[in-house]
């Protein structure tokens, strides 16, 4: 099966809090007291103006934006993730902020490997913002990030 998921994710309040100035936002509750904000193709090229470039070897991370995450981690952690994958083959991208600079990362796992969830870049992630692993140390599924496949159906499913 295919998964993609672009997004920032923190506890509920401070991301809650953050999203409120940041046209286009939808912030998703998850489990653990975590939330994710789901980086659509309409906020990446809002905060992008004419278009992203690469930033920390992310995809769609808009240029600038880790500056604004920065900022954000003043008032907590909160990470940025990023994952394609099918079949069990992908790439995982994950960095943390904290404190106002960045703390993790960015971790990757390169294209065309099999990776495991609990010990990928998002799990770290997810373990440095406090989520605790479920059966077999997985924070991925632990936190609720199977629910949806796609970036474009968490964004459907949450509350601005």
């Amino acid at each position: 099966m295919a998964y993609e998921l672009r997004a920032v994710i923190a506890e509920d309040g401070l991301l809650r809090g953050v999203a409120r100035d940041v046209a286009g936002a939808r912030v998703v509750a998850l489990r653990q007291g975590l939330s994710l904000l789901p980086m659509t193709d309409e906020l990446v090229d809002a905060r992008a103006g004419a278009g992203g470039t690469e930033v920390l070897g992310f995809q769609r991370l808009p240029a600038g934006f880790e500056r604004t995450l920065a900022g954000w981690s003043v008032a907590g952690s909160l990470a940025y993730v990023e994952v394609e994958s099918f079949g069990g083959v992908g790439e995982e991208r994950a960095a943390v902020w904290a404190g106002g600079g960045l703390v993790l990362g960015p971790l990757d796992v390169p294209v065309k490997r099999w990776f495991s969830w609990p010990v990928g870049p998002v799990s770290q992630a997810l373990r440095r913002l406090g989520a605790r692993g479920g059966r077999g140390g997985d924070a991925f599924d632990a936190v609720g990030l199977d629910r949806h496949r796609w970036t474009e159906d968490w964004a459907a499913s949450g509350a601005g």
